[in-house]
């Protein structure tokens, strides 16, 4: 269990000795927990501040690779940007760590409807907060050894029990990949070379993206589940001077992934319909121009 610091600590007793309970869910959101056989019992809040100081990237492998260009976090001993992606993972972590800890001193069973979210410090370095909502099982014997974290709203939350999916944990796919302007790149993207695909930015975003994913996966595998439901994917892209090669620029791409992790707590999941799933729509001026249609259509 990570260690809270001291204001946490008051906080979680000041909402335990009141009697009380606050949470970030709207009332549909509410409504549906309830449902589904929980109730909420805090809101929960995990941060730390974190100095990204060296990031492994004062060299550029791509310049002196045969031009080859790109690199990934995931190239071994050649590896680009991989202290700054291994902060990243750590600071997270951290950050969901200390939330998950709340939501356990609350009494709770899991956290929903977390918003993971990065912020500049005023006085440097980062700020990474988890916030969401902790519930527990209104009529359940069993605890967990650990609560679960997840992204999906009340609403979602419900379905996915409802369907025969519990989640697991909040899990996240990080990759930066850098590429070398090379000479082809360079021509492509000039002014006048016209309107043409720049081959080796996008050979940057896929294969960074691409890394991602898989990341993303190994984690899912990590904490054994059966899938994941992605939240957001997210890609910065900047650039830089070369730092070995002098008036050539290299291009950074960072891909993010967010997403719970589900696994099955049964065999069989809802049973398929048979037949047509009849819609109507609760907008009345479009039930009126409905039947208006209909009546033109059998005059």
């Amino acid at each position: 269990m990570e260690q809270l610091p001291q204001a946490a600590r008051d906080r979680m007793d000041e909402i335990r000795n009141s009697g009380t309970w606050g949470s970030a869910l709207t009332t549909n959101e509410f409504a549906a927990v309830r449902a589904a056989g929980f109730e909420p019992v805090g809101q929960v809040l995990g941060s730390c501040v974190y100095h990204l100081g060296y990031t492994g990237a004062y060299n550029c492998p791509g310049a002196w690779m045969g031009g080859a260009g790109y690199t990934s976090t995931s190239t071994g001993r050649y590896s680009a940007y991989g202290p700054l992606t291994q902060s990243l993972y750590e600071a997270r972590r951290l950050a969901v760590d200390r939330m998950s800890t709340e939501c356990t001193m609350l009494g709770g069973d899991g956290v929903v409807g977390v918003r993971l979210a990065i912020r500049r410090f005023p006085a440097g370095g980062l700020e990474f907060t988890a916030i969401g909502t902790a519930v527990r099982a209104a009529n359940s014997a069993v605890k967990l050894r650990q609560p679960f974290t997840s992204h999906v709203t009340g609403q979602e939350f419900a379905k996915l029990m409802m369907n025969g999916w519990v989640p697991v944990s909040l899990v996240l796919g990080i990759a930066i990949g850098t590429r070398h302007d090379d000479w082809w790149t360079r021509m492509s993207s000039r002014r006048w070379a016209g309107n043409q695909e720049v081959a080796g930015y996008t050979d940057l975003v896929n294969q960074t993206r691409h890394a991602s994913r898989a990341e993303l996966a190994r984690n899912v595998r990590g904490v054994h589940a059966d899938g994941v439901v992605v939240s957001s994917i997210e890609l910065e892209i900047r650039e830089r001077e070369c730092p070995v090669t002098d008036g050539q620029r290299d291009h950074i791409c960072e891909a993010t992934a967010i997403g719970t992790a589900i696994a099955a707590f049964k065999t069989s999941g809802q049973p398929a319909r048979t037949g047509s799933l009849a819609i109507m729509s609760l907008d009345p001026e479009r039930r009126a121009a409905a039947r208006r249609e209909t009546s033109v259509r059998y005059l």
